[in-house]
């Protein structure tokens, strides 16, 4: 499995992201500069990592769905590649539109900083077959825009689609909904994937729930492991198999 980290001015994710992968023996990770054309190597994975890409200028990932490196991204996600957009990540893909809707600031209009409880609302994804159905799972959520927005009518659809992945949860009743949203996303929405099933975003982070006896949880652990699933790292599926 290979997988290609796209670096942005500003990002301060994207190792935390190549460490996660490399500590889940994810195979080979190629960290790729904005500025450049192509990836060094055709890559399984595609992550665009959390951080606050160009200052977060104009308006959060706006400018980096701009940067050169994205027609590279955009092309390989068109073709069925996996695409996992984290948090900047998630509306750097909002905003070149491989994902629908848009990022708006917190409710509260303050950046939040801590950790969240999800609910795995899909386990029959790449990145979220090994999560039990309907699972509680801890990430923890950094940022300013996190707040997920659709016209009701795109709303309604993406629900009777089933892209909803992730939910903003609570962990003793196990609902989820925007009752539970830390910043205002409409229906608890934390993470969609595309119609397609191979790109995905969300707004918390696994990459920072992964390595034991570094942060509270390992819980982000879940993504990779499903990851590895789907390339047939640990065993279970041939690499390139068609998204299902």
């Amino acid at each position: 499995m290979r997988t290609a980290i796209v670096v942005f001015p500003g990002s301060n994710c994207d190792r935390d992201a190549r460490e996660a992968i490399l500590d889940m023996g994810l195979g080979s990770v190629d960290m790729v500069w904005h500025d450049e054309d192509v990836f060094p190597e055709p890559p399984d994975l595609v992550i665009l990592p959390g951080g606050f890409s160009y200052g977060d200028y104009l308006r959060s990932g706006a400018l980096a769905a701009r940067a050169r490196i994205m027609k590279a991204v955009r092309e390989h996600a068109m073709s069925g590649g996996l695409t996992l957009g984290i948090c900047n990540g998630f509306q750097v893909l909002t905003e070149t539109r491989l994902l629908p809707g848009a990022l708006l600031p917190n409710s509260n209009l303050r950046f939040i900083c801590g950790p969240c409880y999800l609910r795995v609302e899909r386990n029959n994804t790449p990145f979220t077959r090994s999560f039990p159905d309907r699972q509680i799972v801890q990430f923890p959520i950094a940022h300013h825009e996190g707040l997920y927005f659709l016209p009701p009518d795109e709303l309604e659809e993406l629900e009777e689609r089933h892209q909803v992945v992730f939910r903003y949860a609570d962990p003793e009743t196990r609902e989820a909904g925007a009752e539970y949203s830390p910043n205002g996303a409409l229906n608890g929405i934390a993470g969609i994937i595309s119609r397609e099933g191979n790109v995905l975003g969300l707004m918390p982070h696994p990459e920072r729930a992964t390595l034991k006896n570094l942060i509270r949880g390992t819980d982000g652990r879940g993504v990779w492991q499903s990851l590895g699933e789907h390339f047939g790292v640990f065993g279970v599926l041939g690499v390139r198999e068609a998204v299902r």
